[in-house]
């Protein structure tokens, strides 16, 4: 691996560049609010104060789709209304995901902000490390939350604030590598608010421009501000040290022998994960796909068929339509809750490789008259199931909706609204219903592997040992979809992972037991270039702008 590049990871800090952020009040460890300062354009170069590859990123769910051939209509007469959302009710909340809950007056007092005498910025992103690391929170849901607290959204602390807790996430392999590297006792012996502390410095002096006084000094104060003062010389020692190579020194120094194992350490993945990925893309292509994992992923909004058009939704906020999904609309910034045609449930948050997967189920080519049965067995938190739906009222079907969790049941109720959605809170390896539906959607649980540029502490919280006991249930997940479908009709099976033992692995096992047709899969996502050899799809970030999605078409012979 290059030293100069580094994977794509350090950033150098010249003494010039380190000049440029002397008066930024963040840069210097300044406890001043600086909150009303002008916004950076995209939230990851925050003024002149710090400079990284690592972006933010938050998403959630996304779909969209032509017909599929019902027996009344032709499939060209549908794919217009549906590819183009017509009949829009512009003005109705059909309460589809972009409605708010109302809440009561009974809510608990919320707990008082952080205050350890540092900046606000750095404030949040050590609180973000903290109750990521002790209360398995989710830092995509957990900052803004305390960024609205703080009364900082949309302001340059809040993009420093993002920057710190997000890259200090992605990278904390890395950074505890290095910490290690300097430090007298084992990590496990050193006290988790402290280690917190000086990840946070860490990635400021090796990711970013600001100075190595600034990082060393604000370290120290956390230290001190979250009660462990005697462990304030350990910490100065710790980040002095540091501050005494550069970025490029320390990952020559700690990056391991071996091809695969150099290119993860450089771009902060464990290993397992990068091996996983060149299993499927090789190694030509392992370092883009690594890289992508830490860029920004832009928002996408899915129109609602029916209700909006792209074209309508994109000229209506001023944003991008897709170029893969009829249904697609890009949203380079802003918050996506803001705009009237969510809040109204003409359109949501969803990616568009998961756009692509609900319209292949409404689009796969069926052998017999759809009947108008659909299913998605695994259907929380809802984001498929409300694309499904809104495909079904113009085809006038019905979807079943299976959720095993109450909680996330109620989350696809609120996402659906009036859709022809049905939910059954039940376990998708035995939900009861009556064998012959026309079409089954088997998003199954998964790894998230291909998700992991939206939860930047999601690489380090995942095992490997974790696949094979989803490999089962998945198998087991299957087998359920493959019994309820009719003959003639099909399943899709997706994830949000390119791991092969979830996913070759699993749709080869099902069609080595089971009499199966495997269908095209490619032909179902029009556009939509180098998705992998053999008859199912993969997507990848740094390929299509999607997340790593896949899925596979299988359909039940009629005889």
């Amino acid at each position: 691996m290059s030293q100069n590049n580094s994977g794509g990871g350090f950033r150098s800090r010249s003494r010039k560049s380190r000049d440029n952020s002397a008066n930024d009040p963040r840069a210097n460890g300044s406890r001043e609010n600086v909150s009303d300062s002008p916004r950076a354009s995209r939230g990851g170069e925050e003024g002149k104060s710090f400079r990284s590859r690592s972006s933010q990123g938050s998403g959630r769910d996304n779909a969209g789709r032509d017909n599929g051939g019902r027996g009344t209509a032709s499939r060209g007469e549908r794919g217009a209304e549906r590819g183009r959302g017509q009949n829009v009710k512009q003005g109705e909340n059909r309460g589809q995901g972009g409605s708010r809950p109302q809440r009561g007056d009974s809510r608990p007092p919320k707990p008082e902000p952080l205050n350890i005498g540092i900046d606000v910025a750095r404030t949040v992103a050590y609180e973000v490390l903290s109750k990521v690391r002790a209360n398995d929170a989710y830092a995509n849901l957990l900052l803004p939350q305390l960024l609205r607290q703080r009364k900082l959204s949309g302001s340059r602390d809040a993009a420093f604030a993002t920057e710190l807790s997000y890259g200090a996430l992605r990278t904390q392999g890395v950074l505890d590598a290095v910490i290690a590297d300097c430090s007298s006792r084992p990590l496990a012996d050193i006290a988790p608010e402290v280690l917190d502390a000086l990840r946070l410095g860490a990635y400021q002096l090796l990711y970013t421009r600001v100075e190595p006084h600034a990082a060393v000094d604000t370290t120290v104060r956390i230290v001190e501000g979250v009660g462990q003062i005697h462990a304030k010389g350990f910490a100065n020692a710790i980040m002095r040290t540091i501050s005494r190579s550069t970025p490029e020194k320390w990952i020559e120094k700690l990056t391991p022998a071996g091809e695969i194992e150099g290119l993860a350490f450089g771009h902060a993945h464990p290993t397992w994960i990068a091996e996983s990925f060149a299993k499927v893309i090789g190694m030509e292509e392992l370092s883009a796909a690594l890289e992508a994992d830490s860029e920004r992923p832009i928002v996408h909004l899915v129109a609602r068929p029916g209700e909006i058009s792209a074209e309508e939704l994109a000229l209506s906020i001023g944003a991008e339509e897709g170029r893969y999904s009829p249904y697609a609309v890009y949203l380079e910034s802003g918050d996506p809750g803001e705009l009237e045609p969510v809040r109204d449930g003409l359109a949501a948050v969803q990616d568009e490789g998961s756009q692509l997967i609900a319209r292949a189920v409404a689009e796969a080519p069926i052998e017999g008259k759809d009947q108008g049965r659909w299913l998605d067995l695994c259907a929380g938190p809802g984001g498929k199931a409300a694309l499904l739906g809104a495909l079904a009222r113009i085809d006038g079907a019905k979807v079943d909706a299976v959720e095993i969790s109450e909680h996330r049941a109620e989350l696809i109720r609120r996402t659906v609204g009036d859709l022809p959605v049905r939910i059954k809170v039940g376990d998708g390896r035995d939900p009861g219903y009556e064998p012959g539906f026309d079409r089954v959607l088997l998003d199954a649980p998964c790894s998230g592997l291909g998700a992991l540029r939206r939860r930047p502490e999601a690489r380090w919280r995942k095992s490997e040992s974790d696949i094979a006991e989803l490999n089962e249930l998945q198998s087991q997940l299957l087998d359920s979809a493959l019994k309820l479908v009719r003959p003639g009709g099909v399943v899709i099976y997706s994830t949000c992972s390119p791991d092969l033992r979830e996913t070759r692995d699993i749709v080869d096992a099902a069609l080595a037991s089971h009499e199966l047709e495997e269908l095209d899969a490619h032909e179902l996502v029009p556009g939509m270039e180098n998705t992998g050899e053999g008859k199912s799809v993969q997507m990848w970030p740094h390929r299509h702008g999607t997340d790593a999605m896949f899925f596979a078409v299988l359909r039940k012979p009629v005889s």
